[in-house]
């Protein structure tokens, strides 16, 4: 029986990818570097400090990954203030209140920074609805490995198997299986290219999950 349910965020609560390629992007030029899409694609899920670590690494940046990151960082800033349109994904907050009232205890584990984390939560007002809040900027590796899901379980007081998570990209569903975790895969238009085949079942809208559903599922 699942008894915590972790989400992903970027492409799952809220689509913030957009901001997040834009100031990459940005940074990219900046740095003179040419990075397809498709290469680029292959770093959805990891933390900015991973994938600066793989660009400085294969590219010969001489910047220091610190630096790197906090560069973008200051362009996604910038980005996401200017936004006035951003909103939370179709289904997402509906999802979350009916967990919610449904009294399941509810994480995030987000590759995402804690400063990006808090811009998010502050400005839809997320903050009474989860339990806790874990960036993979605390460790060391990003997803796919499952360290970032195992902490969420510690900080909910769970074993792995009784934790589902929603994630939209193939890193963190490889993520959450290595951790032993239940996983709903969400393929919506944001997360074209992504191979969720690894999770347990797949969505195309959240609004096809609801807290009884979940509540009755487990791992095999």
């Amino acid at each position: 029986m699942i008894r915590t349910v972790i989400f992903d965020m970027d492409g799952v609560l809220v689509d913030t990818e957009p901001l997040h390629h834009d100031a990459f992007f940005r940074h990219f030029a900046e740095l003179g570097l040419l990075i397809s899409d498709t290469e680029y694609a292959t770093f959805l899920g990891s933390s900015t400090t991973n994938m600066y670590q793989r660009l400085k690494q294969e590219y010969g940046l001489t910047q220091e990954v610190h630096e790197l990151v906090r560069r973008k960082r200051e362009l996604f800033g910038v980005s996401f203030e200017a936004n006035t349109t951003l909103t939370l994904l179709p289904g997402a907050l509906d999802l979350v209140l009916d967990l919610h009232r449904a009294g399941m205890p509810l994480q995030l584990a987000s590759s995402a920074s804690h400063e990006t984390i808090n811009r998010v939560f502050t400005r839809f007002e997320l903050y009474p609805y989860f339990n806790n809040m874990v960036s993979g900027e605390d460790f060391p590796q990003s997803k796919p490995n499952p360290a970032i899901f195992l902490r969420a379980a510690e900080l909910a007081g769970m074993p792995p198997q009784h934790c589902l998570v929603i994630e939209d990209s193939a890193n963190g569903v490889t993520a959450a299986r290595a951790a032993g975790m239940f996983c709903i895969g969400y393929r919506s238009e944001h997360s074209t290219g992504q191979d969720l085949h690894h999770a347990h079942f797949v969505v195309s809208e959240l609004g096809q999950l609801s807290a009884a559903q979940i509540q009755a599922l487990g791992v095999e």
